[in-house]
């Protein structure tokens, strides 16, 4: 599974929906379709620190990061090959 599958899958299963049958796309605006709310939120920057081994810093909380699947797989690259450039310091 690869990490857009592996993102839009959690959304997916952790949505505040009455339609067991929703399908994102990678460019699916969460918070514009009313679907997040600030709860869902903070469990989805909880599950990408704990599956993903990154510190999320204040900086990177800011809505846009995790607008779309796309959004947050590029946080997430970012956030690694930071952890990857620190490592090699």
């Amino acid at each position: 599974m690869n990490l857009h599958e592996q993102i839009r899958e959690y959304i997916e299963q952790n949505l505040v929906v009455f339609d067991d049958e929703i399908e994102l796309s990678n460019d699916d605006h969460i918070f514009e379709m009313g679907f997040v709310n600030s709860l869902f939120a903070m469990k989805l920057v909880t599950f990408l620190e704990q599956n993903f081994r990154f510190q999320l810093d204040n900086k990177d909380l800011d809505i846009a990061n995790f607008s779309t699947v796309n959004r947050i797989v590029s946080l997430i690259e970012k956030k690694q090959s930071g952890a990857v450039a620190n490592e090699n310091s």
